[in-house]
């Protein structure tokens, strides 16, 4: 088998497990890609399936409208394969290309009777193009009416913006380099990217390229993260020598540029997921920062608080992840309308949890990467009427969108995701 079929056939096989049997994208992308020894191969996968998640409802849609008969149950790689196909139409490739290496899949993937599908769907995309959909056509139908709810004038630039690729974001270490220091090597190696005003530590690329490709990787100058999440770091602002939890800590982006900016930092990072913890551990270990990493529950502090206060507690929840839809395309096939009661009541215990954790006169930022402001804004205002000793701190407009008790991002503001942050100070 060719590396351009084996990259097609790993393609139809992770979107057949993404789309048809509820599997995570990170998971089974992280499981796909070591057998692919050229990284430029690896890139090829990520970027077809990508591409074909950003748009199966308007694949599904064609694949209805041009097949006599519907695909039966047992034909679900061989959808995901046509996906694949209009995922690289849709990129611009080659046509001739694209059809012949699908055309080859479908005979690697065991189905040779149907290469002659494959052959004739992806020359009559070729030909005709694909039809249009609506913008919130690959929605669940309930979650695009919250979307349309909460943001009303905005809702179609949401939609519009979660089918776009993001762009590659990094945070430069600035224990290790600068950042313009780090622009200059970056420049020298033919990577065009910028600084962010505004967002001291970012810098943003012109096109993606392999982290491990960029300047600095190894020596730990840089890390990827969005502007959005890079930005929490001043939110939170905590003073030299604070004692700080960072409660939902994996995969520890946050808590890293924390203790980059200030080493006098005493962080402490929880998350109840152990390979998570682990996760987080070997990123500071690279990083080469102090920051403890530890396998527990926020929620539940009794079981792992030693009782001395922190200065300042970043929450960052578990949300929707409705504002990160670019990066992570499968929430929109995978998340239930059940899943948000359950999100909701979990956002609330943890700030229920957290607070008597937080010192007098200290600072606690509540962040998710959602757009609903059931979880966000209605969130903390429920936190607040409930507890006397909580106020909100003002935020200004370079943390996003007045949202009252915070701030809030929509996916594409300014190239970032979707955020939302609150700060709170205890009396």
């Amino acid at each position: 088998m060719s590396s351009g079929v084996a990259v097609r056939v790993a393609a139809a096989r992770v979107l057949d497990v993404v789309m048809h049997r509820g599997r995570s994208l990170k998971a089974t992308l992280a499981a796909a890609l070591p057998a692919l020894a050229d990284a430029r191969d690896r890139a090829l996968l990520e970027a077809i399936v990508f591409a074909a998640l950003r748009q199966h409802a308007r694949f599904d849609a064609a694949i209805e409208a041009w097949l006599a008969k519907p695909l039966g149950p047992r034909d679900q790689e061989l959808r995901a394969l046509l996906h694949a196909g209009f995922a690289q139409l849709d990129l611009g490739m080659p046509a001739h290309a694209v059809v012949a290496s699908c055309v080859d899949a479908a005979r690697a993937l065991g189905r040779p009777h149907q290469a002659g599908l494959v052959n004739a769907v992806l020359r009559r995309a070729q030909r005709e193009g694909l039809p249009d959909a609506p913008a919130d056509a690959g929605w669940p139908r309930w979650l695009a009416a919250k979307v349309r709810a909460d943001w009303p004038a905005d809702a179609d630039a949401v939609f519009a913006e979660s089918a776009r690729a993001a762009p590659m974001w990094l945070r430069v270490n600035r224990r290790v380099a600068s950042r313009d220091a780090w622009l200059e090597d970056a420049r020298a190696a033919g990577i065009a990217g910028e600084g962010v005003p505004g967002l001291a530590d970012a810098v943003r690329l012109e096109a993606p390229r392999p982290i491990d490709q960029l300047p600095g990787f190894g020596a730990g100058a840089i890390s990827v993260q969005d502007g959005a999440a890079q930005a929490v770091a001043d939110a939170l602002a905590p003073a030299p020598g604070a004692r700080v939890l960072d409660a939902c800590a994996a995969p520890g982006g946050k808590a890293a540029h924390l203790a980059e900016r200030d080493p006098s930092l005493r962080i402490l990072a929880l998350d109840i997921d152990p390979r998570r913890v682990r996760r987080m551990q070997d990123t500071f270990t690279r990083l080469a920062l102090g920051v403890e990493a530890r396998i527990a529950d926020a929620a539940a502090p009794g079981a792992w608080w030693d009782g001395t206060p922190f200065d300042a507690i970043l929450l960052d929840a578990p949300c929707s992840a409705t504002g990160v839809v670019r990066r992570q395309p499968d929430i929109l096939l995978h998340r239930r309308e059940a899943d948000l009661a359950a999100l909701l009541a979990t956002q609330a215990r943890l700030l229920d949890a957290c607070w008597p954790l937080l010192a007098r006169g200290g600072t606690l930022l509540y962040a998710t990467c959602s757009i609903l402001r059931d979880e966000n804004a209605a969130q903390v205002d429920a936190f607040v009427s409930r507890t006397p000793d909580a106020r909100v701190l003002p935020l200004d407009d370079a943390f996003g969108r007045d949202a009252g008790v915070g701030r809030q991002r929509l996916p594409g503001d300014a190239g970032m995701d979707g955020f939302f942050y609150a700060r709170l100070a205890k009396a």
